[in-house]
């Protein structure tokens, strides 16, 4: 056993690396020696060397320490027996392919890794702990539930915990992907791992800082991906068969004919050029269709897997939703005062202000109405709103608690009725005073993009569920929800529970598909049967943790991606069907005689081109989208 685990060792020496090097200078091999170019030695020993003996003692120490009969061991029987009949190609041919394959799933490994690590990078380092009247640094990880902590702005908060002095608004998108900052006061929980934005606070933690709700997402994603199964290749699922037939064949065909020949040619036909070709040109075929459409596969059998799913979850903001708030309404409370000149006060009271509302409420108003004018007075409140001087007008604009503290009564009967429809659509509402007075209202929410409902229309038409889950708030995920004509949605899921609401769909029998973009949705992406990560607004993690990126945020191509993958299938089917008959009925026809080794040969090479061909017709295949009915989406104003 000593030198099997010398021979491993042997064949992981120089990693990731050295097997580019190898592929590529096979490759190079392979090339020189199609095209003809004159060498002292056929150039594909150097591919049968570089990339074919790797194969051989991989499958040498597979069936000697684990008696495990796959793919490999069905190619090193094709390899050798196509070198000792002269066939030098089409075993350095293989070689290549096979080592290709193995080099794409090792690159894919390192990158999940990679994206662990990077989670990690967010985990903040120190805590600042209240030592009586004293302050001093201590590392995050030594954080003991109910230490006294004090947070700065735009420090990240070390542990879980609850306020006890102080007003701040809460960045909580690393935990519910939801972009609308959270107002946080005396009495209200905080996450360890989300970002205080404005304010300085004092928190009492709940937890230990090893097991905030960072910590704990982290263990998820490292987690998740042991739990999700791999698909077995069909080659290695009918290897044992296939080798076991062909040696069979070859051994009995030589006892009852004496003729070595024969039993050459049997093997030689085994050769199962066609058979490994089948899937992975069809794949390769298929991933070069979807890349001209901005889409990136990142795992060698996402596709195989996508074609399997019955279920596809969506995370809402910054999927279904484009994750920026924007103003979709604009109430003047005042007669005497407009919609349009309630908007010109606030936009210009909110133009200094660094808060993320604020900031929408600027950004909106100029995309639709150019610049606003400039407060001469400005004060922001953490927590709490603005107040500003705009043209002698003294403007409030925050949260209904900022207008309660100025003495600024307006919950009557007939603003309710106003505000109430904007808030059971899930929008968020800045309150505003003017003088004084109570004079109406912003409502900002983030919006729906324009091809949401056609995108679920047509993943509906193909017998898929959609679903919605999301951490935002229930009025919100409804009201997408229903926009979006997604029937089933879910609300106020953290990570933990959007990754169990995957597995137990998977424990069902439910395969599911995984839609999301930030970081909050790396367990779920990584744990469902097909992750697909928003590869533009997406955080680096969720992409890192997804098998399948669309890089220019397209949901749009999601259908063209599901129906895809299926017509994949049939594709690699049709190939299996054809390259397994064809070697059986060229195995009975060399036992019969009528196949010698050379013929052999051309007949299994025909084979492989035969299913390249057909494979590269995927590489130009559309489908036919299926568009709903029109659907009004609602336009800020």
């Amino acid at each position: 056993m000593v030198v099997f685990e010398k021979l491993e060792a042997f064949l992981d020496w120089g990693g990731t690396k050295k097997d580019i090097v190898f592929v590529v200078l096979s490759g190079l091999a392979m090339i020189a020696a199609l095209i003809g170019v004159p060498t002292p030695i056929d150039s594909s020993w150097l591919a049968i060397i570089l990339c074919g003996v790797p194969i051989i003692l991989g499958a040498i120490i597979g069936l000697v320490t684990e008696f495990d009969i796959k793919a490999d061991v069905l190619v090193s029987i094709a390899l050798l027996a196509a070198i000792a009949t002269g066939e030098i190609f089409a075993a350095g041919e293989v070689a290549v392919i096979m080592q290709l394959g193995a080099l794409l799933e090792e690159i894919t490994v390192a990158k999940a890794r990679a994206g662990i690590e990077r989670l990690l990078n967010l985990s903040p380092r120190t805590a600042r702990l209240i030592d009586g009247a004293n302050e001093r640094i201590i590392d995050a990880e030594a954080v003991k539930t109910n230490d006294a902590l004090r947070v700065l702005p735009g420090e990240i908060i070390p542990a879980d915990g609850v306020i006890t002095k102080g007003t701040t608004s809460v960045d909580t998108s690393v935990m519910t992907g939801e972009s609308m900052p959270v107002d946080k006061t005396i009495g209200d929980e905080v996450s360890g791992g989300t970002i205080n934005r404005f304010g300085v606070f004092e928190m009492k933690a709940s937890r230990p800082g090893t097991d905030s709700a960072l910590q704990r997402m982290i263990r998820l994603v490292q987690s998740a991906d042991a739990g999700k199964a791999r698909i077995v290749n069909l080659a290695d699922r009918w290897a044992t068969w296939i080798v076991v037939i062909a040696l069979t064949a070859a051994v009995l065909t030589y006892f009852v004919t004496g003729e070595i020949m024969r039993s050459v040619a049997i093997l030689v036909v085994f050769c199962p050029c066609a058979l490994v070709l089948a899937t992975p040109t069809a794949i390769m075929a298929a991933i070069g269709n979807v890349s001209k459409r901005g889409i990136l596969v990142r795992e060698g059998d996402a596709l195989e897997r996508l074609a399997s799913v019955d279920a596809v979850v969506f995370d809402k903001t910054g999927t279904l939703t484009y994750g920026v708030p924007t103003v979709t309404a604009v109430v003047s409370t005042n007669p005497n005062r407009t919609d349009r000149s309630l908007y010109d006060l606030v936009a210009a009271a909110e133009l200094h202000s660094e808060h993320p509302l604020g900031k929408a409420i600027v950004k909106s108003y100029t995309d639709n109405h150019g610049n606003p004018g400039a407060p001469s007075d400005f004060t922001l409140v953490p927590g709490r709103g603005v107040r500003a001087v705009v043209d002698t007008h003294t403007v409030l604009a925050g949260n209904a608690a900022f207008l309660g503290e100025s003495h600024i009564p307006f919950g009557t009967d007939a603003i309710n009725d106003l505000i109430a429809p904007h808030l059971n659509d899930g929008c968020t509402l800045i309150y505003i005073a003017v003088d004084g007075e109570f004079a109406g209202f912003l409502a900002l929410a983030d919006t729906i993009r324009e091809a949401a409902p056609s995108v679920i229309h047509d993943v509906r038409s193909q017998n898929i569920i959609p679903v919605l889950l999301t951490g935002d708030a229930e009025a919100s995920a409804r009201h997408i929800a229903k926009l979006a004509g997604v029937p089933e949605c879910k609300a106020s899921f953290l990570p933990e529970d959007k990754l169990q609401y995957i597995e137990k769909s998977e424990a069902i029998g439910r395969h599911v598909a995984m839609v999301g973009d930030g970081i909050n949705d790396a367990p779920a992406l990584k744990r469902a049967h097909v992750g697909i990560a928003m590869g533009g607004i997406g955080s680096d993690i969720a992409v890192e943790a997804a098998d399948i990126a669309l890089i220019r945020d397209d949901i749009n191509q999601l259908p063209h991606l599901l129906r895809l993958s299926r017509h994949m299938m049939t594709v690699i089917k049709y190939n299996l069907i054809f390259s397994m008959a064809l070697n059986f009925i060229a195995i009975i026809l060399a036992i019969l005689g009528i196949l010698d080794p050379i013929m052999g040969a051309l007949v299994h090479n025909a084979g492989s081109i035969f299913v390249v061909i057909n494979s590269a017709l995927l590489l130009k295949w559309r489908s036919v989208a299926i568009q709903p009915a029109h659907q009004n989406v609602p336009v800020m104003p």
